[in-house]
């Protein structure tokens, strides 16, 4: 089972420079909820910015280790 590290550095590898928080929410190592602030969503709908992180979870997705993704993305907020 995927641990919150694990799903932290897969989605960092896949958008380097975003703010991840990882929370295994069952403690079974399969439901997660995550926080993504990627400066990759700009410009992206919602859609968008959720299938780059579910596909840097692919493989994990793909074969079930990880059955729930409870998922909210952003863009950084503009300095100034």
């Amino acid at each position: 089972m995927p641990s919150e590290s694990h799903v932290r550095d897969r989605i960092l590898a896949a958008l380097p420079g975003a703010e991840v928080e990882v929370v295994d929410y069952t403690g079974g190592g399969d439901h997660f909820r995550a926080t993504v602030e990627a400066e990759q969503f700009r410009g992206c709908s919602r859609v968008e910015q959720h299938k780059l992180v579910y596909r840097a979870l692919d493989g994990d997705m793909g074969d079930h280790s990880i059955h729930a993704l409870a998922l909210t993305t952003r863009v950084p907020q503009a300095e100034g």
